[in-house]
Parts: C-alpha cells; structure tokens; sequence
C-alpha cells in the first residue's frame, strides 16, 4: 500500500508561534515517526508531501524528515504550475493522510476533491494533532478513509 502524508501540520509541527514558518525548525507531530515506522515495517510504502514549493525551501524539510528519523520516504513538492491536487494525482497513493488546515482555512483540503475525481482515500487529523490515534495495522487505513 503506498500512502501519502503531509508534512506540514499533519506529520510535522512549528514549535513555537514565533516559528510558524520556519520549517526548518518544525517537530514531529505526536505519535507520527512511530506510526509511520509501524506502517512501514508491514510492507508499506511511505511518501511525504510538503508545502513548500520548487523554488521554496524542500530541502529543509527533508532534512527535517532525516533528523527526527521519520521513515525513508520520496519528499513530493509542487513543481511550478502545480497544485496539491496535481501533486497527489502524480504520486497516486492509495491513502492520502491530511489535516483539517484550521491555521489557514479548509479549502486547502484536497481529500473531498481527490475522493470524488480520482478514487484515493483520504484521512484527515486533526492539525498539528499527530497520528497516534490512528489504526497500528496500514491495511486498516483503507477502510477508516473517505
């Protein structure tokens, strides 16, 4: 099972307010690394997609990604010209795993769009919330998943 996950606010945290945008300084959400090593030792692939854009700054989130010992995983970004919704449609992950974007509105959320065009699964946690509450076993994902 391929699954996808957002960095920014899903897996990943500012640690402060004063570092909202510092993605370089961003944390792991709580129970994330543990999840996704979980997922992925029972034969999942794991990818990660970031806010940050071609010409930003993707490679801060990688090396994020390496420093909290998330597990290793493609890092997709959106190239110029793209929007999430055509990021996700390259990867095509079975399940797409997103938060509810409450810091910067919900029409970011692109799971509705992807679930009714394209037929991916999608969760949304909460912001910032981690995935911890989510199911131990990946193949549990797909029935949880709009």
């Amino acid at each position: 099972m391929k699954i996808l996950v957002f960095t920014e606010g899903t897996a990943t945290k500012h640690p402060s307010q004063e570092h909202f945008f510092d993605v370089a300084s961003f944390v792991p959400t709580e129970g994330t690394v543990e999840k996704l090593t979980m997922w992925r030792a029972q034969g999942a692939e794991i990818s990660y997609l970031t806010s940050q854009r071609w010409n930003d700054n993707p490679q801060a989130v990688e090396a994020t990604l390496r420093r909290f010992n998330f597990p290793a995983g493609e890092l997709y970004y959106r190239r110029e010209g793209e929007d999430y919704v055509d990021v996700v449609r390259r990867v095509c992950p079975e399940v797409l795993i997103e938060d509810d974007c409450r810091s910067i509105g919900w029409e970011e959320v692109i799971t509705p769009k992807l679930k009714a065009e394209w037929g991916i699964k999608g969760i949304i946690v909460q912001e910032f919330g981690g995935l911890a509450q989510l199911p131990d076993g990946h193949q549990e994902l797909l029935r949880m998943a709009s």
